[in-house]
């Protein structure tokens, strides 16, 4: 499981915690904080 950062705000979006892979999201799914697309999102370990 990863974690994928905002770019924009800094939001972090756990995928163990949430329970649905980031790739598994609807491509307009957005961030919830500050409602950046899902392609301002970038995968951390």
């Amino acid at each position: 499981m990863s974690v994928w950062t905002c770019s924009v705000c800094g939001y972090q979006y756990d995928e163990k915690s949430e329970k649905v892979p980031f790739d598994k999201l609807p491509e307009d799914w957005n961030c919830p904080i500050c409602n950046a697309p899902k392609s301002s999102f970038e995968k951390s370990e």
